[in-house]
């Protein structure tokens, strides 16, 4: 597939924890899609990031494009304008995800809409499904369409030199970015033919 028809997709690293395990899960995932090529990958780490936890009185659905973001989240916003799918890779913390991955989606609203989020989650038994469930909910009502995901129980014991254990983790991946890659074409073709109804 050459580049002009591959679909651009951000990987965000949601948790900015000290001694997070985020990049490592969020570098493996970029590995798969760049080998699926369906895509364009482009890795965001939120802990690079200006993201404060106050916001303008106006939200961003009605503020538009003069919304006053700081000037540290400019290449944020822009990674996410330009993008056609996401996969957001999440710690469980407390059975939910990090302030920050909540602070990222709350700056933004119009970055997200009909565009495709595959959720990568890592954590203890669960393996950060709690987080998940909770993204799906908030990506919903941004109008984004959640594809499904992967997710890491007991993540401390299920990876070794920065890969899962698992044989079976690359062909799960690789399901998951079939659908993103179909889900971001049509959402795409979608887009450009209509915008969507504010």
């Amino acid at each position: 597939m050459d580049n002009a028809s591959k679909h651009r997709l951000v990987v965000i690293v949601g948790s900015v924890r000290e001694g997070r395990f985020g990049p490592v899960v969020a570098s493996w995932v970029a590995e798969q899609a760049r080998s699926h090529g369906g895509f364009e990958v482009e890795v965001v780490d939120l802990a690079d990031v200006e993201l404060p936890l106050e916001l303008p009185a106006m939200p961003p659905k009605f503020a538009g494009d003069g919304y006053p973001r700081p000037a540290g989240m400019a290449p944020l916003t822009a990674a996410l304008d330009r993008a056609d799918a996401f996969v957001v890779v999440t710690p469980e913390y407390n059975h939910s995800y990090p302030a920050s991955l909540k602070a990222a989606v709350d700056w933004h609203f119009t970055q997200w809409t009909a565009k495709p989020v595959a959720l990568v989650s890592y954590g203890g038994g669960a393996g950060g499904r709690h987080a998940a469930q909770h993204l799906e909910n908030v990506l919903s009502e941004l109008n984004a369409v959640t594809v499904g995901g992967l997710a890491f129980a007991n993540y401390f014991t299920g990876w070794q030199d920065d890969r899962p254990v698992s044989q079976e983790s690359a062909g799960h991946a690789k399901t998951m970015l079939d659908k993103l890659v179909w889900w971001a074409g049509a959402l795409r073709t979608a887009r450009d033919a209509a915008p969507y109804p504010a």
